[in-house]
């Protein structure tokens, strides 16, 4: 892990808090409707949501988006919409799917499974640890499925974690979102340490891990002979990304990852964003620049001394709010994180 908190000398575990305290924020200011967020900014006159609570809004906000079906090929085919996008390569060997969704969409992916033929369920790539990409592991072993994955995601998932920043009473305590272990039929079955390969239906499938990123488990798949990469959440198309700095993530590693799949891809790759419309080599190429020119501007910043709130304070990214800040991480938020993360 390679990041330091606000102050210029902190424990380790002040720097996880604090680091787990701004990237929940961040994450849970798009995902939660107004009156929760309200609630837990303020502490009063609404009582704290519960922590099931909160997960259901986050959950119930992502299913809230409409499923799209694109082939992407003769036989892959992406599901964009409940919690980012799922990749499914389907033939005679079997279906191949790439992350599950939010849990609350599961009734529509298994019909959009079903509704691409007889084919048994094979396997299930997780592309890293996070719930949207994960929810639905159990349903689809249950059916049948390998649920294949690095080895942090299946240490990340097999631990709690706790994001301490939603609720603040007036004794001044906060009370967060914490996330149990994944119970046991969600865990992957099969895990790998540094790369995967699995041949099927015609095509290699071509699994990566790299060094820490979003977080501490990404891996990419690249489906070789469709031209088609599916990078999960190291690529968030056209908006600043979610980086989880609690386990692992930092943005000089996003930009690596980004690097490793400019030099696979050509002008005619097809490369699947965790959140986002599907992208190419140029969309990649800009979300990279961005992310260049991210650190440095923060990371000079930073040199002089400034805090990440004085930094926020300069509006770095005043000319590239129009085009990357109307996802889930606004500037104010990409500011921070950057500066957690360098």
């Amino acid at each position: 892990m390679n990041f330091k908190f606000l102050q210029k000398q902190t424990s380790r575990r002040e720097m996880l808090r604090g680091s787990a305290t701004l990237a929940s924020s961040a994450f849970l200011a798009h995902l939660l409707p107004a009156p929760l967020l309200r609630a837990s900014a303020a502490g009063y006159p609404h009582p704290a949501p519960s922590v099931g609570e909160l997960l259901a809004s986050m959950r119930a906000k992502f299913n809230a988006v409409p499923m799209e079906t694109q082939k992407l090929a003769g036989n892959i085919t992406m599901f964009d919409g409940p919690g980012g996008a799922v990749t499914v390569l389907n033939g005679p060997d079997g279906k191949f799917v790439v992350d599950t969704f939010v849990a609350p969409a599961w009734p529509r992916l298994k019909e959009a499974l079903d509704g691409l033929g007889n084919a048994p369920l094979k396997y299930v790539i997780n592309t890293h640890w996070h719930f949207d990409h994960t929810d639905n592991n159990a349903h689809l072993h249950a059916a049948g499925a390998t649920v294949l994955a690095h080895e942090n995601t299946k240490k990340d998932m097999s631990e709690p974690h706790d994001l301490p920043v939603l609720y603040r009473g007036p004794d001044g305590a906060l009370s967060g979102l914490h996330f149990d272990p994944s119970p046991l039929e969600a865990l992957p079955q099969q895990t790998f340490a540094a790369s995967y390969k699995l041949q099927a239906n015609g095509e290699t499938l071509a699994l990566q891990h790299v060094a820490p990123a979003h977080t501490d488990s990404d891996i990419y798949v690249h489906f070789q002979n469709a031209n088609v990469i599916q990078m999960g959440d190291l690529f968030f198309n056209r908006m600043y990304p979610y980086i989880d700095p609690g386990t692992g993530g930092n943005i000089n590693g996003m930009i690596a990852a980004a690097d490793k799949i400019l030099s696979l891809a050509d002008n005619d790759t097809k490369i699947v964003a965790g959140h986002g419309p599907l992208g190419n080599k140029a969309d990649l190429t800009k979300s990279r620049d961005m992310l260049i020119s991210s650190r440095d501007r923060v990371e000079k910043l930073k040199s002089t001394g400034k805090s990440a709130l004085e930094a926020v304070a300069e509006k770095p990214f005043a000319d590239l709010d129009s085009a990357w800040g109307q996802g889930i991480i606004n500037s104010d938020q990409w500011v921070q994180i950057v500066y957690l993360t360098l």
